[in-house]
C-alpha cells in the first residue's frame, strides 16, 4: 500500500466515520491519528504533510476500524477530559460527561470539609471535588469492584488518594459517618428509553451505570432513603437527573424532610441537578 501523509490518512478516516454515521467524524479522525502517533493532537497540523510511518498508520487503521463500529474514543484513547483534567476510563465505567460539570460547579459554590460520592464511577466528580477543595476529605462507593479500581486509580493520578476512601457498597449500605455534601450521578434512564441511546452508549457502557431496568427513579429513592442517617445537619445533597425528572426528584427529596430544594439547569438549558438541604 503507498504510503500516505497524514493530511491524507486523516481525510480518509474522516470520509469512512462519516459514512459510519459518527457524530463528528474529524475530529475524531484527528484525536485518533494523535492517539496513534503518540502526539497531543495540538501538533497534528504539524505532522499533516509527513508521510505516516508503518506503525503508526496500522495503529491509526486499527483505531479508525474500531470508531466506526462506534467503539468510543474514549475507550480507544483510555482517558477523557473533564473539568479540565484527564481521566482513565473503560468499558467498566460510565465516560464523564461535560453536563455532569454543572455537578461540579454547584457543589464548589459552597464549601464542605467531607464528601460522598454515591455510585463513584471513574471517580470523575469526587477526584475533582477533592482536588478543587484541598482540604476536604471523601468516601466513594460503587456496586461495581472494577469502577471502585478505575476510581482509585484516577484518585492516584490526581494525587488525592491519601484523602479520597473507596469501596464497594451498594448505596449507603457500607457506609459509616455523616457528610456535609453528598453527590451522585446514578443511573437515571428508564428501561422503556435504551433503545433511544447512541450506540456508543447502549452497546459500551456499563448498562448499571445507565438504568435502573424500571422507571429510571429507582437510585434517588434509595438515596433519599438513606440520607437520614448520613446527611449532617445543614448539609447538602446533590444529585444529576434526566431532563424529566426534576419534579419527582424534587417531591422524593421533600418526603424525607429536606428543605430549600432547587433545579439547577445546565449549559444547554435543561434541567441536570437537584440539590437539597438537611434541616438544622
Amino acid at each position: 500500500m503507498t504510503a500516505q501523509t497524514a493530511a491524507q490518512a486523516m481525510a480518509d478516516a474522516t470520509h469512512r466515520l462519516r459514512a459510519a454515521g459518527v457524530t463528528d467524524p474529524a475530529r475524531d479522525a484527528r484525536v485518533l491519528l494523535a492517539h496513534a502517533a503518540r502526539i497531543e493532537a495540538s501538533r497534528v497540523t504539524l505532522i499533516a504533510p509527513e508521510e505516516l510511518s508503518d506503525e503508526v498508520a496500522d495503529r491509526y487503521e486499527q483505531l479508525i476500524s474500531l470508531r466506526a463500529i462506534r467503539v468510543p474514543v474514549s475507550h480507544l484513547i483510555g482517558e477523557r477530559e473533564f473539568y479540565g483534567r484527564r481521566f482513565k476510563v473503560s468499558g467498566d465505567v460510565l465516560d464523564p460527561r461535560p453536563e455532569t460539570e454543572t455537578l461540579i460547579e454547584t457543589a464548589l459554590s459552597q464549601p464542605f470539609a467531607r464528601v460522598l460520592d454515591l455510585g463513584v464511577g471513574s471517580g470523575c466528580i469526587l477526584v475533582t471535588l477533592l482536588a478543587e477543595q484541598g482540604q476536604a476529605t471523601g468516601v466513594g462507593v460503587d456496586l461495581s469492584d472494577a469502577a471502585c479500581l478505575q476510581a482509585s486509580a484516577n484518585a492516584v493520578l490526581h494525587r488525592v488518594q491519601d484523602r479520597a476512601e473507596i469501596h464497594a457498597s451498594d448505596w449507603f449500605s457500607n457506609v459509616d459517618g455523616q457528610f456535609d455534601l453528598i453527590v451522585s450521578n446514578p443511573p437515571y434512564i428508564a428501561l422503556s428509553e435504551m433503545e433511544g441511546l447512541s450506540t456508543e452508549v447502549r452497546e459500551f457502557e456499563p448498562e448499571m451505570a445507565l438504568t435502573d431496568g424500571g422507571d429510571g427513579l429507582a437510585a434517588y429513592r434509595a438515596i433519599s432513603a438513606g440520607l437520614g442517617a448520613h446527611l449532617a445537619p445543614k448539609g447538602r445533597v446533590m444529585v444529576e437527573i434526566g431532563p424529566t425528572q426534576a419534579a419527582a426528584v424534587t417531591d422524593l427529596f421533600y418526603s424525607v424532610g429536606l428543605v430549600n430544594v432547587c433545579t439547577i439547569r445546565d449549559l444547554d438549558g435543561r434541567d441536570r441537578v437537584v440539590c437539597g438541604f438537611a434541616p438544622d
